[in-house]
C-alpha cells in the first residue's frame, strides 16, 4: 500500500506543479516585477546552481521564438564554428530580453549573467558532441599521428627505457594486453589514448607514480586498460548529463566555456582518485576491479549530484 502511494505521488506531484506553475510565476512576478529568469539569475548562486536553473527555465518556456532558438543552437552547435559560437550568448540574451521586455537600462547586468549560463549550457553540449567524434575515431596504425601519439605515450612513461619495436611485449608493462596496443582502443577509439597522453604529459610525474602503483606484484593493476575504463567512465557521465554540476561549476571558476581540455582535466582526477581508491581498497589481485570500479563510479555519481561539485582537477602532485 505505501509502493502505491509513493507512486500516486511521484505521478500526480509533477501534474499538479504543472497547472500551478502558470499561477505561482504570475504572483511571483506581479510581486517582485521580474520574469522568473531574472529571479534566477539574480537569485541563484552561479555555476551549476543558477545554470541548470536557467536551462529548465529556458527548456519550459513557452514562448515560440525561444523554443525555437534552442532548437536552432540545438542543431548547429555540434559543427558551428568557434564565432558562431561565441555569438549565441548574445542572441539568446536578445531574444530572451525581447520576449520578456527587459530592459538593458534598467536590468544592466542581466544580459552578462545570462548570457554565462547561455555559454555554459551550449559549451556542454557541444563537447559532448567532440568527445563522441573521438570516441568514434578507431585507432589506425596506418595513420601517422596516431602512431606518433602513441610512442608519445611510451617515451613519457618510460623515458629511461627505450622501446625495442612499435610490435612489442613491453607496452604490457604500462598495462596493454598484448604486443599490440591498438586492439585495446576499439572500444573507446582515439580518445582513449588522448586521455592517456594528456595524462602522461601534463601530469607527468603523477602519471608515473601511478603507474609504480599499478605494478605492484600482488595488487597491481593495468594501467593502460583501467585508463581506457576510466575514458568509458567519463565519458558516459558527460553523455548521461550527470557530469553538468562539475563542468558548469568549473566554467564559472574559470569563467571559460567548456571544452576538451576540461574533460581531460576530469579525467585526469577521475584516473589519480581512483589509484587512491584502489590501494584503500586492498585488494586481493586483479579479479577484485570489478567490484572495486564499480563502488569507485558510485561514489562519483553520488559527489556529481551536489550541486556545488567541483572536483580538483589541476592536479598538485608533481612533487610526490
Amino acid at each position: 500500500m505505501l509502493k502505491l502511494i509513493r507512486m500516486l505521488v511521484d505521478w500526480l506531484l509533477p501534474v499538479f506543479f504543472s497547472f500551478i506553475r502558470p499561477l505561482i510565476k504570475w504572483f511571483l512576478r506581479s510581486f517582485t516585477r521580474l520574469s522568473e529568469i531574472q529571479r534566477i539569475v539574480y537569485g541563484a548562486p552561479a555555476g551549476a546552481v543558477r545554470t541548470i536553473r536557467v536551462e529548465n527555465c529556458l527548456q519550459q518556456s513557452r514562448n515560440q521564438l525561444i523554443q525555437e532558438t534552442i532548437n536552432e543552437f540545438n542543431t548547429i552547435v555540434e559543427n558551428c564554428s568557434d564565432e558562431e559560437f561565441e555569438q549565441m550568448p548574445a542572441r539568446m540574451v536578445s531574444i530572451v530580453s525581447r520576449t520578456k521586455n527587459i530592459k538593458p537600462s534598467s536590468h544592466p547586468d542581466f544580459g552578462h549573467l545570462l548570457g554565462r549560463c547561455v555559454e555554459q549550457i551550449w559549451s556542454y553540449r557541444r563537447l559532448v558532441y567532440t568527445v563522441d567524434h573521438l570516441r568514434a575515431i578507431p585507432y589506425d596504425s596506418n595513420n601517422l599521428q596516431h602512431e606518433e601519439m602513441l610512442l608519445e605515450l611510451w617515451n613519457y612513461l618510460m623515458p629511461n627505457e627505450p622501446l625495442t619495436g612499435r610490435i612489442s611485449k613491453q607496452w604490457q608493462d604500462i598495462g596493454f594486453q598484448g604486443d599490440d596496443p591498438k586492439t585495446d582502443f576499439r572500444g573507446m577509439g582515439i580518445l582513449g589514448l588522448e586521455n592517456l597522453l594528456y595524462l602522461a604529459r601534463e601530469y607527468n610525474n603523477t602519471a608515473r607514480h601511478i603507474l609504480s602503483h599499478s605494478m605492484h606484484p600482488t595488487s597491481g593493476y593495468t594501467f593502460a586498460i583501467v585508463g581506457i575504463n576510466l575514458t568509458y567512465m567519463a565519458f558516459n557521465l558527460l553523455k548521461d548529463e550527470e557530469a553538468k554540476t562539475h563542468f558548469y561549476n568549473n566554467a564559472e571558476s574559470f569563467k571559460q566555456p567548456c571544452s576538451l581540455e576540461h574533460f581531460n582535466k576530469f579525467y585526469s582526477y577521475l584516473f589519480f582518485e581512483f589509484d587512491h581508491y584502489w590501494i584503500d581498497s586492498n585488494p586481493t589481485n586483479i579479479m577484485d576491479f570489478r567490484s572495486i570500479f564499480q563502488s569507485f563510479e558510485v561514489i562519483i555519481m553520488e559527489a556529481l549530484h551536489d550541486k556545488n561539485c567541483l572536483f580538483k582537477s589541476n592536479l598538485i602532485v608533481e612533487d610526490i
